[in-house]
């Protein structure tokens, strides 16, 4: 089921953990439309080229076997990691910013993949916060 033009329920819900459901309720479904049109502005910003999803919406069960907090922005479906062929997570970080997009979180973590959310309220205003993740720890970017 396509959520814009570009990305697809199925691309925002994929896991490697197979033997979970991952299956967004309906809350959930309209947080990855929200996140979906960000996507497709970061796809302009970074001149068309694919945004590939590593992970977007994660159910508990995903959630907890990937080690990540109940507090995640991926358990509510407002956060995708992405990467972008032929772009460094830095440059996809620079393009965003320069983009004024308006995102709620924007991190690079570890050098690997670019973190990006909406805010979890959809009224809610984006914070615009920037992060770099890594092995020193969490930082401002």
């Amino acid at each position: 089921m396509n959520l814009t033009k570009n990305f697809t329920l199925e691309e925002l819900t994929i896991t490697d953990h197979r033997e979970f459901k991952n299956e967004p309720n309906p809350n959930e479904t309209a947080n990855l439309v929200r996140l979906a049109n960000l996507l497709e502005q970061v796809k302009v910003a970074i001149g068309n080229k694919p945004v590939m999803v590593n992970s977007a919406f994660r159910s508990k069960q995903v959630n907890d076997a990937v080690g990540s907090k109940d507090t995640s922005q991926h358990r509510v479906g407002c956060a995708a990691d992405i990467r972008v062929p032929g772009m460094a997570p830095d440059a996809v970080v620079k393009a965003v910013i320069t983009a004024k997009l308006p995102f709620d979180q924007l991190i690079r973590e570890f050098d690997r993949w670019t973190h990006i959310s909406v805010p979890n309220d959809p009224k809610g205003k984006p914070r615009g916060q920037v992060l770099i993740i890594d092995s020193k720890g969490t930082r401002p970017y």
